[in-house]
């Protein structure tokens, strides 16, 4: 006998946008953000979709939206970087969330690093990854990049992103 699932009296939803983005404000993410150097500039954006692909080689995977403001330099960037924030720095998350917004003007400290690539300072770790494969998905990309190197020194708890806002762990 197979056990059916309680409903209750809610009706399920057929899949829609609005349905996924309500699931998924149900799942707690880890913060990140991706960086990259671009024509005019650096350029980066706050991702929730970072993964970890593989330990040999070790790679990962990001979603990003084609029609993201960063999504230029990063569908021709050889690499990329990619940087765990704590939960010190939701400021820094959402300014980099924010459309629009100076993203490398101050307050934001960071430094061009290996492969001309910007590495944001005070972040729990970063990589360097060298991208391998952007894969269409809807109306996104997913990229796989294969880690170069990185630091996994910083200090500080995780900042996570649940119920469309940014909140620490609770012990």
């Amino acid at each position: 006998m197979t056990a059916t699932p309680d409903l209750g009296t809610r009706t399920p939803q057929h899949a829609s946008p609005d349905l996924l983005r309500s699931v998924f404000r149900q799942h707690a993410a880890g913060v990140a953000v991706i960086t990259a150097r671009g024509e005019n500039g650096p350029v980066g954006f706050t991702a929730t979709s970072l993964s970890s692909v593989s330990a040999q080689p070790p790679m990962l995977s990001f979603g990003i939206s084609t029609g993201a403001s960063s999504w230029p330099a990063i569908s021709g960037a050889d690499h990329v970087g990619v940087h765990v924030l704590g939960e010190h720095q939701e400021e820094l998350a959402a300014t980099f969330a924010r459309s629009g917004a100076d993203r490398f003007g101050a307050p934001t400290a960071w430094r061009e690093g290996p492969e001309g690539v910007p590495i944001l300072d005070g972040v729990l770790a970063w990589l360097v990854c060298r991208v391998v494969a952007r894969v269409p998905a809807g109306d996104h990309r997913i990229v796989l990049a294969e880690v170069v190197l990185g630091d996994h020194a910083g200090t500080g708890r995780p900042l996570l992103y649940h119920q469309g806002r940014f909140n620490g762990l609770r012990d």
